[in-house]
């Protein structure tokens, strides 16, 4: 026999290759299992077909719960069945399985299409101190707009459809990479945030344009609970309505192009 073998037809070649093979197909599992933390069950028709007894998880099933331990905020323990069932604020628009979702109520705020959102922590993004990251100029000693920078502290906010829908009062400064985050909004009486990076400032016309929504609905943007900083939660809410008024702000967007 030559250098290695171990018996006439196995050598340690062949067993390293074998055993590499058990453990990417270990590793295949484990991340499979890992990835189906979150949203699972699925959502199918065989589930509503059966009473809710046919669960669809697929091979591998979901892993047991884990509690993870986060530097800032509570412990997230994952799966999490309360969690993930949660009402869907939509209905399928034909009765095949598959049928696209159109939302019911409000659409900007149904949480589906571009304006899902996914349920983060109800907690604000905190700096390497422990400090909110994110908060307004107002509560942010030692920043301030430089030059030749625009200062868009005063000027018009504008929607899709050229209507005025409030003005900037403030700026949101993220301390940690110094940079502006959020226009502060003025809205029929609701101080409510623009993510900086939807809105297009003008310095000619001093005004900001907003092509997602429209200039009334501003003021229906979610708001934070607390004036100097804003939760992850409501982060993914302010986004996800602009996001959906890409579809949702007036029905002629929702309606094929030709």
């Amino acid at each position: 026999m030559t250098t290695g073998a171990i018996t006439r037809y196995i050598d340690v070649a062949q067993i390293a290759l074998y055993v590499f093979w058990i453990f990417f197909a270990g590793l295949i599992i484990y991340l499979r299992r890992e990835d189906k933390r979150e949203g699972y069950p699925l959502e199918s028709g065989r589930s509503e077909r059966s009473g809710g007894r046919v669960k669809v998880v697929g091979f591998p099933a979901p892993p047991a719960p884990k509690t993870f331990r986060l530097a800032h905020g509570a412990p997230v323990t994952v799966p999490d069945a309360a969690k993930d069932a949660g009402a869907i604020a939509a209905t399928p628009t034909a009765a095949w399985p598959g049928a696209p979702l159109e939302p019911s109520g409000d659409p900007m705020r149904a949480a589906v299409g571009p304006g899902a959102y996914a349920a983060r922590l109800d907690v604000p993004d905190l700096t390497f101190e422990g400090e909110p990251k994110i908060v307004p100029l107002r509560a942010a000693p030692g920043f301030s707009v430089g030059t030749p920078e625009t200062d868009p502290r005063g000027m018009a906010v504008v929607g899709a459809d050229r209507a005025r829908g409030g003005t900037v009062r403030e700026l949101w400064v993220d301390r940690s990479e110094p940079q502006v985050r959020y226009l502060e909004i003025e809205a029929a009486g609701r101080t409510v945030l623009l993510p900086v990076a939807l809105g297009r400032i003008d310095t000619y016309r001093r005004e900001v344009r907003v092509r997602t929504i429209l200039g009334g609905q501003f003021a229906g943007a979610p708001g934070t609970a607390r004036p100097d900083r804003v939760t992850r939660l409501e982060e993914e809410r302010i986004a996800a309505y602009y996001a959906g008024g890409t579809l949702y702000a007036e029905p002629a967007r929702s309606e094929p192009l030709l």
